[in-house]
């Protein structure tokens, strides 16, 4: 009965534990980061992302990150902040979109922002 006891006794105090090391976790937003980072990158080699509008884009990668890290600062990440980080990404996901599929293009790779043909709107 003593080893039941003293198992039983473990298992319930290391359920809060791992609970507790599971609350800053973020993987869907980490993923999710990962994948927005690999969509400015995608813009920039295939030009339709100017220099000027990937670099504001990283700013703002990195602005998330630094939203993640001020969640995480106290051990636990909430259902509000997890929301905050969500409605943040997809602010920065539409950002994304929009610079991609604007007029504003660098094939060429000069740094410049290439002129459209006459013909084409």
């Amino acid at each position: 009965m003593s080893i039941l006891r003293t198992a039983f006794v473990s298992l319930v105090l290391a359920a809060p534990l791992a609970a507790f090391a599971q609350s800053t976790a973020t993987p869907k937003i980490d993923q999710r980061q990962a994948i927005q980072e690999r969509r400015i990158e995608q813009g920039e080699q295939s030009g339709t992302l100017t220099p000027r509008e990937a670099a504001r884009l990283e700013r703002g990668q990195d602005r998330l990150q630094a939203k993640e890290d001020k969640a995480k600062a106290d051990g636990v990440v909430t259902k509000r902040e997890r929301g905050g980080l969500q409605l943040a990404e997809n602010k920065q996901s539409a950002r994304i979109y929009g610079q991609k599929h604007d007029r504003q293009h660098d094939f060429n790779h000069n740094g410049k922002i290439d002129r459209p043909h006459p013909d084409r709107k």
